[in-house]
């Protein structure tokens, strides 16, 4: 399960053995929840917010922390993405403290 960053709190990453579309997940405190992110012509055309099976769903500031996040990132998540599964690199964690927003 490679971490890819932790934001306020809130643990983003891949599992291992992840599918497309190109996605991350949000956890914290016992919620999850995945991003999709979604790309047409080499350009992020939309990132949807889904639940994930048998968790909770991140909610209120965490899921608002998240989204903002993922307006900010995206493109650098999809760097790690690409990295990860298909050059097959390690990717490197950030932590990050302080408001995207």
């Amino acid at each position: 399960m490679p971490k890819i960053f932790e934001y306020l709190g809130i643990l983003i990453f891949f599992y291992s053995n992840e599918h497309e579309p190109i996605h991350v997940h949000g956890k914290f405190d016992g919620f999850e929840s995945k991003a999709e992110i979604f790309i047409v012509d080499g350009k992020i055309v939309e990132i949807k917010i889904k639940a994930v099976k048998g968790s909770r769903p991140l909610a209120g500031r965490k899921l608002a922390e998240f989204k903002d996040f993922l307006e900010v990132y995206a493109d650098k998540i999809v760097e790690k993405w690409i990295d990860y599964f298909v050059f097959h690199k390690s990717v490197e964690f950030e932590k990050i403290n302080t408001r995207v927003k």
